[in-house]
Formats: structure tokens, sequence, C-alpha cells
């Protein structure tokens, strides 16, 4: 395994910002800076060995301080929505700030956690060399209580996957729910329209949303929907369908409540490409998932000057939930002073003849 370090840029307050990346032995490459610690690059082979950046992303750090996009964010303390930008820990109302839709909290906005400088460190593991981003975050920091020690690992393994290890103690009860933001293009980064792209989802239901994309609290089934990722489909086959909940989100962006028990690690949701024969696939030990395709992309200029559109890509969040601290009946985010919060998502990639 290889492993190079060198300066991806300067900030405009004049922090130098480090870029690390990781080769395993199949020649694929993976990428991340201590700027938030976001996940820059993933360099993966199509059927005819060729290698292409699949995530998309920018050129310069100080881009990713002014996007809205998200672009390999780590994201917490809470990611996705909090319905009216308020949440209740211990009898304790938490008033957040108002970052989405007039309403809402999204990501624990805006004060984000991509916008911090983290600690790294590299190690040797027997799966493979990983790269250990770690933070602290003060009581009140983004409005939630208690003192926070957080700790995000990649692991680039030599069987071709990005495993990301989350991990954050804390002195009093909050909230820990992170994911990771990636987008994903198989076809490559900059390549256009990822709507020929297939998906699976191992997923019976779906959880509801409103206009303003927060979840109502219902389930529903996705059987005899658009929203039916149980076989195979093409991204685009159904996203223009008469369907209210496509309607209100301008597309897939949705939490699928998945098959599997928490706390065991599954194979939760698939992509392809069949024109590079690239496959994604993606285990986690949460209960949900994030499919979101990318609706609100309008020509945005990423990396080698690529220009990003509405349906380019498409995010995997693995996620407690949206808005889970104020729904009872999902599965809770808050964790307990003094224990811990650990959990596991797996991006894993394949070529396909």
């Amino acid at each position: 395994m290889a492993f190079s370090k060198e300066t991806f840029g300067t900030l405009e307050n004049g922090a130098v910002i480090t870029k690390y990346t990781l080769t395993n032995r199949h020649g694929l490459k993976a990428s991340f800076t201590d700027l938030g610690g976001i996940w820059l690059e993933m360099w993966v082979p199509d059927k005819h060995g060729t290698l292409a950046d699949v995530v998309l992303g920018y050129d310069e750090p100080e881009e990713y301080l002014h996007q809205d996009a998200h672009f390999g964010e780590i994201v917490g303390r809470n990611a996705n929505r909090i319905s009216n930008a308020t949440c209740t820990i211990d009898g304790i109302t938490y008033a957040l700030v108002i970052n989405d839709n007039g309403i809402n909290n999204l990501h624990s906005g805006p004060d984000f956690l991509r916008d911090r400088i983290w600690d790294a460190e590299i190690s040797e593991t027997e799966a493979g060399t990983k790269i250990t981003f770690s933070l602290f975050s003060p009581d009140g920091d983004q409005n939630y209580p208690g003192n926070a020690d957080i700790r995000v690992s990649y692991t680039l393994t030599e069987d071709d996957a990005v495993r990301i290890d989350y991990h954050m103690t804390c002195d009093e009860d909050t909230i820990a729910n992170f994911t990771n933001h990636a987008y994903f293009n198989l076809a490559g980064q900059g390549s256009g329209s990822a709507l020929d792209q297939k998906v699976w989802i191992d997923a019976d239901q779906f959880t509801l949303s409103d206009q303003y994309c927060v979840t109502t609290g219902e389930l529903a089934l996705v059987k005899d929907t658009p929203m039916d990722f149980t076989q195979f489909k093409t991204i685009g086959r159904d996203i223009e369908a008469d369907y209210e909940q496509l309607k209100l989100a301008g597309g897939y962006d949705h939490n699928w409540v998945l098959n599997h028990k928490t706390g065991e690690l599954s194979l939760s949701a698939k992509a392809m490409d069949e024109a590079s024969g690239r496959v994604l696939e993606v285990y986690t030990d949460l209960p949900g998932i994030q499919f979101y395709t990318a609706n609100f992309l309008t020509h945005m200029e990423g990396k080698n000057h690529a220009v990003y559109d509405r349906r380019d890509a498409y995010c995997f969040e693995s996620q407690y939930f949206p808005d889970a601290v104020n729904k009872p009946q999902f599965a809770s985010p808050i964790l307990k002073g003094g224990d811990i919060y650990k959990t596991t998502t797996i991006y894993k990639f394949k070529t396909e003849a």
C-alpha cells in the first residue's frame, strides 16, 4: 500500500490545507483532506483497466467552504434535517440555526464540520492503510450539548473498498448521527447525467417526507411505487413519475428503511454503470440510507473544469432516520454521556465485464 502527502492549497485566511492519497495494490487511489475530512477523489478502473475519478468535487480547498452541495463532507453532529430547527434532549430544548427552507436545520449547519481543519494520522492495518481525522467539538458547538471527541477513519482496503469508521464520545447526552456526503458517478466525475446508471437498495419501506423534505414520521411500502429499488433499475426510469413524493423532492431525496437489523454490517445498496463496468456496493450497520440524485446541482464548475448539472451524480448517505430526534417511533440518535458512538459504512468498488 502506498501513501503520499502534499499541499492541497491555501485558504484565504492563510491556513495551509493538506491532501492525503492512499493507493492499494490494484492501483485504486483515494484522496482526502484535513479540511473537513473531505473525500476528494476516488480513482477506480473500468472493465478495460482505465482509471477514472468517480466522486465529484473541487480543485481548490477554498471552494469547499462556499458551496451547498456538501461534496465529500463528513456531516455531523447530525446529518440530514431536523424539523423546525429544534430538538429536545433530557427535557431541554435546543434551538438550532435555521438553514433549510426557512424552517429547518440541515446537516447541523451553517457552522459545518467541513469548515474545520481536523488532525490527521496515518496508520497501517491488516485491511489496508488508514487515515484517521480527529476533532474536538466543544459544548455548545452547533448549539448541541456536551464536549465531544470525534474520530472518522478512512481505510482503503486491499479488496478495493473505502471503509469509513465513525467514533464519538461526549460528556453529556447529545446527538450523534454522522454520514459522508460523497457524490458518485461511476462513469467518472464530469461525464454528465447519471440517469442511465442502475441502483438497487435493500429496503421494502421508505420514510415519507413533507414539502420541506422532512420526514413525517410515517413509513410507506416501496412496492408498486417509483421508490422500489429492490430490483436493479436505472435511476432515470421512474424519476419523473407522477408521484407526490418525487414531486415534493424534485427527484429522489429520501430515506430508505434498510431490511437488516441495526448494528449488523450488511450489503444495503448497489450501483452499476454498464458502459464502464464499474460497480459500487454500499455496506452499513445503520438503519437508513438517504439516496439523493443531485436534484439541485445547477451548472457548477468542479474538478478539472468539469461542469456538474442536475442529476449528474448520486449519494448513498448512511444514517439514523431524518429528524429521528423528534420522532420517538424511530431509532434514537441520542448518545448518552460517557457512551461510545461507533458505526461503519463501506463503499466497495468492483468491475463487471
